[in-house]
């Protein structure tokens, strides 16, 4: 089996375009067409469509536990997780240096992955197509949704963790923010006392940012 046909077979969808195939799996570091601009707009449609099964799955429900639900749905870990479970990394075309470091075993551009090929599915055939691909991609998580389950994200672990201990409360401080204004990259440092060194987190906004900070801090505590 070639490629195309091992990427149509995990996302159920043929493109007849196969440069936007290839723009979707392609990291900036490797080509100046690349997939960021595919991952802002797949990022907006995956939000959509996500929504629209939550509010027609679970019809009792308020809007907190069906914003909590899409949460746990759409965050970068579990789309990291889709890709890895469907073997994405094998598709990226990467730049020498991201080959080098691990580029193709990294969360953050494995999940931008996910939004990219998103946004180009739309890009060719519309929001049923790329609904489609999405179903297929989250079914197993959409079945095993509990609305009543409290989900806890990183930043509300990490606290915990450091009130059990009676440490002080870590502190975030943004060090850098990079690129265009549609496609701004945030990095966070997160200080917490035990620890000699600050842990750097990067997202799409501050918030994803510092949510991506406080999990390598926590991570850092639990490993040292």
């Amino acid at each position: 089996m070639n490629l195309y046909s091992r990427i149509n077979k995990v996302i159920d969808y043929k493109f007849d375009d196969l440069s936007l195939l290839e723009q979707a799996f392609t990291h900036r570091s490797a080509a100046k067409i690349h997939n960021e601009r595919l991952e802002f707009l797949g990022d907006a449609i995956l939000g959509m469509v996500v929504a629209e099964i939550l509010y027609q799955q679970f019809p009792e429900q308020p809007e907190g536990k069906l914003t909590r639900m899409r949460s746990s749905l759409v965050k970068g870990d579990t789309l990291a997780l889709i890709a890895k479970e469907h073997d994405f990394g094998s598709f990226l075309k990467l730049g020498s240096g991201e080959m080098k470091s691990g580029g193709h075993r990294r969360s953050s551009i494995l999940a931008d992955a996910v939004e990219a090929v998103i946004g180009a599915i739309f890009l060719e055939s519309g929001i049923d197509a790329a609904k489609n691909t999405i179903i297929k991609l989250f079914a197993s998580r959409i079945e095993k949704l509990d609305p009543n389950i409290q989900i806890k994200d990183n930043k509300t672990q990490l606290q915990e963790y450091l009130q059990s201990r009676q440490l002080p409360l870590p502190n975030y401080e943004v060090v850098s923010i990079s690129g265009k204004d549609h496609a701004q990259t945030f990095e966070v440092a997160c200080t917490v006392e035990p620890l000699k060194t600050s842990q750097i987190g990067a997202g799409k906004s501050r918030r994803q940012a510092e949510q991506n900070a406080a999990k390598q801090t926590l991570e850092k505590l639990l490993n040292d």
